[in-house]
């Protein structure tokens, strides 16, 4: 039994000793280090792709905790991502995948880190026989192996991301991957210009990679094979002498223990007392005094910020009762206390200002409070969104009153806190990152007024505003910028300024030639509003209601319109390539000359719509419901159109070739152009308005009559009851 187990035990090292001679020691460092990278790399993209795969099956329902929120922020403003892509609503098993994909690299590295510091091998380095030590030879220990792998090996990956970043690179990540691997390369090539074949970070770290099956000593300070009898070179078993135990007892001579040496400065101040004395004196001086000059210019600094609110707070309570209803004060008296109050520098004069905008009629002192809240700036915005929001609340409370002197004065004043908003808003046009005007009312009222407040917008760049929720029906905004490059002046990157228009109300709003691209736009109302020309690509319209709009040659490119309405809309000559219309209802919808190259048209209503000369080349119209449509001249090359329903749909002209029919509704749809019965001589079907079916498998098809099946295999098309 002893003598099996020696034997396998031989054949093992005989084993181990042959591969270890097969490759050489720098292939196998390099097949190691891919291996380590792959395990983290594995690690992280495992769980990822489950939580993507896991997303795409189960609606969001929950939002992104704040472990992951933290963490993509950091990874999106580190790589330049666009803001528009990060996700925000993720199902709650996905929540779990994703941290996991955060903390498996995290603990798989410090695992490896403390094999390494320990035994001087992570287990890819142990697999392919590699070890790395010190010049003596022993394991590198925690302090060498982090400046070792967190220093040394990151340091390619830090020069490459500064290239990257500055070279103008930016936000591309195959550059960023480019310089990357060059630096990396190049820190690995150093090893060929040093004696011991070592790295940077080798060097930078004192350690050596050496072979794990063979013995090395310390001789001048470098690592070297060891020849001395008493650390004997590995030899297979195979090839060692059978001696007897007793044989092979080494002696080895007893350590020495060195006393610990004195830190230097402890020695230069036993050498320099007297010195070292008045060093300390004049530092422990120095931090007294110190401390007192900091502690007197705190007392000052404080002293004088309270002097400054008590006067900011005396003169408000001045200007409070010259502007009371019983104070004794002219019209003009009146103006200047409110211009007086736009100076200082109090909330609570913001505010005041706010109020007065609601209780005042006067033209002459509105137009005086309009422009003393513009000229403060927009950090009146705040009080401004409160008082509108709880001037509409109030206006709906009381629109079905008996008592119409009431509605007036509650319309009058919120139309005031419309007007102060929107000149605000033309004012600091460009400036308006992070502005938040949700839930505000914006839009017309539906109460009479004197001067109907209209929300005029024109050219105005709105990007970066905050807008959800908010009421901007029948506002004009032709023109007008949603989204531009942010302090880097790059586009596509983290830090661009897109506004937020989640929820809003935009019925019958002009948003002709509006940049609206890569803004989100979740669930916002667009019946009968006008978007000619715009450009929506890449917008996110998720659940939106675009019912009756016009967007007549507009850019939708790569547009999310996922369980959108479109019925009715007009997308006449409108680029839709690459979009996403999944679940989309686009019923009776007027879309002559869409553009739909590889658009994801599946689930889609597109029942009694015109989709004549429209291309739907290589799109996806899995179970699609085109009953009833017109589709004369439609390019269907390469699409998909398994269990698409065509039943009563006009296929005339339409170019089938390339499509897939599998299980597609034919019932009573239309291939040809009947010929009048009154006519005499009755051209052939190829020479009237038709479909190209020619080398177009018919046979999954389902639902074809006698006419359909004739006019296919007349026309080259493929089915098994052809001849």
């Amino acid at each position: 039994m002893a003598n099996s187990t020696v034997r396998r035990s031989v054949n093992r090292d005989r084993r181990v000793g042959q591969e270890s001679k097969s490759l050489p020691l720098v292939t196998r460092r390099f097949a190691a280090w891919t291996v380590e990278v792959s395990l983290i790399i594995t690690s992280a993209v495992v769980p990822f792709g489950l939580g993507v795969y896991t997303q795409s099956q189960t609606e969001g329902t929950q939002p992104i905790n704040s472990v992951l929120a933290t963490a993509q922020e950091a990874i999106a403003t580190t790589l330049a991502l666009p803001a528009d892509r990060r996700t925000q609503q993720i199902a709650p098993f996905t929540n779990w995948l994703w941290t996991g994909a955060l903390v498996a690299p995290i603990v798989l590295s410090s695992w490896q880190l403390y094999l390494l510091a320990k035994t001087g091998s992570t287990l890819p380095k142990r697999w392919f026989g590699v070890r790395v030590v010190t010049a003596a030879g022993n394991p590198p220990g925690m302090r060498r192996a982090l400046l070792r792998e967190a220093v040394g090996a990151w340091a390619p990956l830090l020069v490459a991301y500064v290239l990257w970043h500055f070279s103008g690179a930016v936000p591309s990540l195959g550059m960023l991957v480019g310089f990357s691997l060059i630096t990396v390369l190049g820190e690995g090539i150093s090893a060929r210009f040093n004696r011991y074949r070592r790295c940077w970070h080798d060097r930078l770290a004192g350690t050596y990679v050496v072979d794990a099956n063979r013995s090395y000593a310390a001789l001048l300070g470098n690592l070297r094979p060891a020849t001395s009898p008493l650390i004997p070179q590995y030899t297979p078993y195979a090839s060692r002498p059978l001696m007897p135990s007793a044989a092979m007892v080494t002696v080895v001579p007893p350590r020495t223990r060195k006393s610990p040496q004195k830190p230097y400065w402890w020695r230069w101040m036993r050498r320099n007392p007297g010195v070292a004395l008045l060093f300390v004196t004049l530092s422990s001086m120095a931090a007294v005094l110190g401390t007192l000059v900091g502690t007197q210019v705190y007392i000052q600094t404080q002293a004088n910020q309270r002097q400054l609110r008590q006067q900011n707070s005396q003169q408000f309570l001045a200007l409070v009762q010259k502007l009371s209803h019983n104070a004794p004060t002219t019209i003009q008296e009146r103006r200047k206390a409110i211009t007086a109050l736009g100076t200082l520098d109090d909330p609570q004069a913001l505010q005041m200002l706010v109020d007065l905008l609601g209780q005042e009629t006067d033209p002459l002192i509105l137009d005086t409070i309009q422009q003393t809240i513009a000229s403060t700036g927009l950090k009146v915005i705040p009080h401004l969104r409160r008082s509108n929001q709880s001037l509409a609340n109030a206006l709906d409370y009381v629109r079905y009153s008996s008592k119409p002197e009431e509605l007036t004065l509650h319309q009058q004043r919120l139309e005031a806190t419309q007007r102060a908003i929107a000149n605000l808003l033309i004012i600091y046009s460009g400036n308006l990152n992070r502005v938040d005007l949700s839930r505000t009312v914006l839009g017309e009222n539906l109460t009479d007024s004197a001067l109907p407040f209209s929300l005029f917008l024109d050219n105005v760049n709105l990007a970066g505003i905050q807008l959800r929720g908010a009421n901007l029906n029948q506002g004009s905004f032709r023109g007008t910028q949603w989204r531009s490059a942010g302090e880097d002046r790059r586009w596509n990157t983290t830090d661009d300024r897109i506004a937020d228009l989640s929820d809003a109300q935009l019925k019958a709003a002009n948003l002709t030639e509006a940049d609206l691209s890569r803004i989100l736009m979740h669930r916002v109302n667009l019946t009968h509003a006008i978007l000619n020309r715009a450009n929506l690509a890449g917008a996110n319209l998720f659940g939106a209601n675009l019912s009756s709009t016009q967007i007549v040659g507009a850019n939708l490119r790569d547009v999310i319109l996922e369980n959108a309405s479109l019925t009715g809309s007009d997308l006449a000559a409108t680029d839709l390539s690459r979009a996403n219309l999944q679940a989309a209802r686009l019923s009776r919808a007027n879309a002559l000359g869409t553009q739909m190259q590889y658009t994801n048209v599946t689930a889609s209503d597109w029942r009694g719509a015109d989709l004549s000369g429209a291309d739907f080349s290589h799109a996806n119209l899995k179970n699609a419901d085109l009953s009833d449509s017109r589709l004369s001249g439609v390019n269907f090359r390469n699409a998909q159109l398994q269990n698409t329903n065509l039943r009563n749909a006009d296929l005339r002209q339409a170019d089938l070739r390339g499509a897939q029919l599998i299980q597609t509704d034919m019932q009573g749809a239309i291939f040809f152009k009947s010929p009048s019965q009154e006519q005499f001589i009755q051209a052939p079907p190829e020479a009237t308005l038709s479909a190209i079916v020619e080398g177009v498998d018919f046979a999954d098809a389902r639902n074809l009559d006698a006419k359909q099946l004739a006019y296919i295999c007349t026309q080259g098309g493929r089915h098994p009851r052809c001849p």
